[in-house]
Order: C-alpha cells, then structure tokens, then sequence
C-alpha cells in the first residue's frame, strides 16, 4: 500500500470517529469529484416518490447510521 493509501485510510479512520454520519457523508461529498448536475440527476431519481416515501427512506439511513456508530 502506498503512503498516500495509508494516510488516507488513517484519515478517514479519524473522520469516521470524530463525525456524526451525516457530517461523514458531507465531508465525502464535499471531497468527491462529481461529473454532471448532481441536483438534476437527484430530481430525476425522486420525481416519482412521495413524501412519505422520502420520510421513511431517511429514516432507514439514519437507523443504518447510528447502528454503525455504536
């Protein structure tokens, strides 16, 4: 593995411990490169979901969440 590799690895070892799993998947979306419009890919993929469909979807992802912070 190459320094770099390691470093990483280390660094997200800390962000994991130190971030809630939210500010997690913020920082990585901050630091992802992105190709395209993230928001007219994101409209296009919930056009048909209603909100209570969006509401439980969240709530499957936090539960996901808080168990892998434990």
């Amino acid at each position: 593995m190459s320094a770099e590799a390691v470093v990483l690895n280390k660094v997200f070892g800390i962000l994991r411990k130190e971030l809630s799993a939210e500010e997690y998947a913020t920082y990585l979306q901050m630091v992802t490169p992105r190709i395209g419009d993230a928001t007219k890919e994101l409209r296009k993929k919930t056009k048909d979901l209603g909100l209570e469909e969006i509401i439980t979807g969240a709530k499957k992802i936090e539960k996901r969440g808080s168990r892998s912070e434990g």
